[in-house]
């Protein structure tokens, strides 16, 4: 009888042990399963009123909606938004904690900055793209100049300050294309953020300034900047009588934007896809891709998170030869 209850307690403990040890194994899947549970942060590493942040703004209310939760965008600005960036780099890689950048953050910086905190193709992990726009550069009304043919005639005659983000940025190449090309007197001034640049350029501070159009339609619409070139081969739509680089004769100074969802390096691949899936779905949303048109910005996704990846790896390749050959360092 001894031995018989033995066995039966030996056999109950092992049934509890191997239900125990299924329990954990299955504890990932059913995290994934659950996904997600909570708000989810969207970091955006510039501060309000640039391109990011307002795409970011735009786009997170209906993530939130297919996804279930709110998705919060939380500002973290500085260092041409690499703070920010390497933020998320190290946070917990649950799907909770993403960030939404773009081509300078994302890529530009890791060929720029000497010392960057992060490597994009190492410490973060690609969820998809989500819309692009060209830049647009603006001047201060009071510059004698009306388009871009006299704009460069006045820069050699004198120093024209023309604003960036930041350092290393794609603005920041823009300007050093313009400056490469037209053999002007152009001065690069770098800001945190587009909205700081944008202020001064108003203010009359700097002759004008280079950043995503979003940021610098409604100041154009209200005559306070005067637009001079989108650095695109068309024209975009909400400023059709604005004029191309390539149309005003300087065919190589093109620099278009990207904007991109990433979140931290070792996300599991079924919660990339669930967020890669539900930003595609919310920026065809009709309303949501309305908003994101009627500021020169088009939806632009990749097919899956696998396929962001070798998208990130071309641009890599494409953009490190243009910031070699243009000469754009940072001290950073």
């Amino acid at each position: 009888m001894f031995i018989k209850n033995s066995e039966i307690a030996r056999r109950g403990l092992l049934k509890v042990f191997i239900a125990g040890a299924l329990a954990v194994t299955a504890i990932p899947a059913l995290a994934a399963d659950n996904y997600p549970s909570k708000p989810i942060a969207m970091v955006v590493g510039f501060p309000p009123g640039g391109s990011n942040d307002i795409v970011a703004r735009i786009i997170a209310p209906k993530l939130g909606e297919i996804l279930g939760v709110s998705v919060v965008v939380e500002n973290k600005p500085g260092a041409n938004a690499t703070i920010g960036t390497e933020y998320v780099a190290r946070a917990k890689p649950d799907g909770y904690t993403i960030t939404l950048g773009s081509v300078s953050p994302l890529l530009l910086s890791y060929y720029v900055y000497p010392n960057l905190p992060y490597d994009p193709y190492k410490d973060l992990s690609g969820i998809t793209t989500v819309a692009s726009t060209p830049e647009l550069l603006a001047i201060n009304p009071n510059v004698p100049a009306k388009n871009l043919a006299e704009l460069i005639a006045l820069s050699k005659k004198q120093d024209v300050t023309l604003a960036s983000a930041g350092n290393g940025g794609l603005p920041h190449l823009a300007i050093e294309l313009l400056k490469a090309e037209s053999k002007g007197r152009i001065v690069h001034v770098p800001y945190k953020g587009a909205g700081p640049g944008m202020v001064d350029a108003v203010g009359g501070h700097v002759a004008g300034i280079i950043v995503d159009l979003p940021a610098l339609h409604k100041l154009v619409m209200d005559g306070r900047l005067r637009a001079i070139a989108v650095t695109d081969t068309k024209r975009a739509s909400v400023m059709p009588d604005v004029p191309t680089t390539v149309e005003s004769g300087l065919p190589s100074v093109l620099a278009f934007n990207w904007f991109a969802v990433m979140g931290p390096q070792g996300m599991p691949m079924d919660i990339r896809q669930r967020l890669h899936d539900a930003l595609v779905k919310t920026v065809n949303d009709p309303d949501t891709k309305s908003k994101l048109e009627k500021l020169g910005i088009g939806p632009f996704t990749q097919e899956s998170p696998a396929a962001f990846d070798a998208f990130l790896k071309q641009e890599g390749e494409r953009w490190s030869k243009l910031i070699k050959d243009a000469g754009v360092k940072s001290n950073g």
